[in-house]
């Protein structure tokens, strides 16, 4: 605990002076006056983030979390256990989504095992983007009991901490966060239902694509899971002990480290948006530090946002996770930015302001 105290203890507010001063450079640009948005308003936000009047975002990481869930025994999900430790080798190849979507737009994706139910076999010197943070071979099964040890549940933090703290050293200006992890819907839905106080169904989802039946099923693992383990949401590391995942943790615990340095903070879609939610109860201060890239299909994403009070930049429908949405969200962020710096001024450009009404 004490390595997440210190990193909490260093999160402040973000500054409201410098926002002020990007709110009027950008109301001298030549435009109407908040005609460009929410690029504005994201612009401004990345200024009161860093303490810049004119921030860079050109070290881009985006952090892929893997493990896996022993709920998957309930058949809560379309897909195997084993497809988690095959994607995470899809990440390492490059094939999947995110990598497609981190090389466009400049970022570095940092794959890390954070309890894939196998062990994996990695040479560590041909890939320099993985690292093996096995904290267990996946949770337990949360419908017989706490999915983890709270030891696991403050390890799987520290770990996200010491994951951030590892590649600051390398740079970084903004960071995105993503997650793979079959049966890991139903513990971000739990999670959810706990701190929104809302019900398994009005929470839970489809997840990878599952029909009626299994998603009846799902919403009575939930129930049945939320009463026997009976988590309290004034104690955000017991919820995540009860019914959390290891991938969750570490991004919460990205999440606390990033708010701690001023590091402006993308977040893919549900499972991400559940950490975010773990690690705004453990800190209420790293709110200002998110940025929500999308609304996911996943009816519990928007109970969580509307919770924390963030709003999407885009509704694309995306489901798939991996921190897809997070990279599309950071060149939104990146456009904000260069609006903010590279536009001129009316007087700059010796343009004629508006002569009023």
């Amino acid at each position: 605990m004490k390595k997440i105290k210190r990193v909490v203890n260093n999160i402040s507010e973000i500054d409201i002076e410098y926002m002020s001063r990007a709110q009027r450079k950008l109301d001298n640009l030549t435009k109407p006056l908040g005609s460009l948005g929410r690029l504005e308003e994201v612009a401004k936000l990345i200024a009161g983030i860093t303490r810049k009047d004119a921030p860079k975002l050109k070290k881009k990481v985006i952090f892929t979390l893997a493990a896996d869930h022993g709920i998957t025994e309930e058949g809560i999900s379309a897909y195997p256990k084993e497809v988690t430790a095959q994607m995470v080798y899809n990440f390492i190849n490059g094939g999947a989504g995110i990598n497609v979507l981190a090389d466009h737009i400049g970022a570095k994706v940092v794959v890390v095992d954070m309890g894939v139910a196998e062990k994996l076999k990695i040479k560590k010197s041909k890939c320099k983007n993985f690292k093996d943070k096995k904290i267990a071979f996946g949770t337990r099964n949360f419908l017989n009991g706490p999915a983890m040890t709270r030891d696991e549940a403050v390890k799987s933090i520290e770990t996200g901490i010491g994951l951030f703290e590892e590649e600051k050293d390398n740079g970084i200006d903004i960071v995105g966060i993503g997650e793979m992890g079959i049966g890991n819907t139903t513990s971000a839905s739990a999670i959810s239902a706990c701190f929104t106080r809302k019900s398994a169904c009005e929470i839970t989802g489809r997840g990878t694509g599952i029909g009626d039946e299994a998603l009846q099923n799902k919403i009575n693992v939930i129930d049945k899971a939320l009463k026997i383990n009976r988590p309290d949401p004034c104690d955000p590391i017991g919820v995540l002990t009860k019914v959390g995942g290891f991938e969750i943790g570490g991004l919460a615990g990205i999440i606390l480290a990033a708010a701690a340095e001023r590091i402006p903070v993308v977040i893919d879609g549900f499972i991400s948006t559940a950490a975010a939610l773990i690690a705004y109860a453990i800190e209420p201060k790293v709110k200002g530090y998110l940025i929500a890239s999308h609304s996911s299909v996943e009816k519990g994403h928007k109970a969580i946002l509307d919770y924390m009070g963030l709003k999407p930049i885009f509704d694309l429908n995306l489901r798939l996770g991996e921190g897809t949405g997070a990279a599309l969200g950071i060149n939104i962020v990146e456009a904000s930015v260069k609006i903010l710096n590279e536009m001129a001024t009316f007087k700059s450009a010796n343009v004629s302001r508006e002569t009023g009404s």
